[in-house]
């Protein structure tokens, strides 16, 4: 099998990850085994470029602030307050921290939200549903996932 075959097995296998689909299905339909699958994923860092369509920085926002209104009820409906208070101090000042981070950087998962975003809106743009559109997506998808590989190496 000649390299640009294996590279367009990988991109199709990367596409149907990214959508959800288990590994044992994806080696179905691209014709290989599970254990490649499972490598591209890992050497690609699939897993969190996926995990970031399910889990937003918008979410994670409210996932904090529904996480100290909770602490703040708790407060609210403890026999003593005052001690109570003092409890769940500090979980509530990491999780206000936590905000003022996500909301101030622009961090990874940002860009990733942007480059779905983006990714979408090409897939559905009506003047890419030809074959050299679809090829123009890959390009994208590939040099995306450069600049995020670059990032992660980045942050390590």
């Amino acid at each position: 099998m000649t390299k640009k075959e294996i590279n367009d097995k990988k991109d199709r296998a990367r596409l149907y990850y990214m959508r959800g689909d288990s590994q044992k299905n994806i080696a179905v339909i691209v014709g290989t085994t599970e254990a490649t699958v499972s490598k591209w994923v890992k050497e690609g860092h699939w897993e969190i470029k996926r995990a970031s369509e399910k889990i937003t920085r918008p979410e994670l926002v409210n996932q904090n602030l529904q996480l100290i209104a909770t602490l703040q009820q708790q407060v609210i409906n403890s026999e003593n307050p005052g001690e109570e208070a003092k409890k769940v101090t500090d979980q509530i000042s990491k999780l206000a921290a936590a905000i003022e981070r996500l909301d101030k950087k622009t961090n990874i998962v940002q860009i990733m939200d942007g480059f779905i975003a983006f990714s979408k809106w090409l897939q559905e743009h009506p003047a890419l549903r030809s074959p050299e559109g679809i090829e123009f997506i890959k390009e994208v998808d590939k040099f995306q996932d450069e600049y995020l590989d670059f990032r992660f190496s980045k942050s390590e």
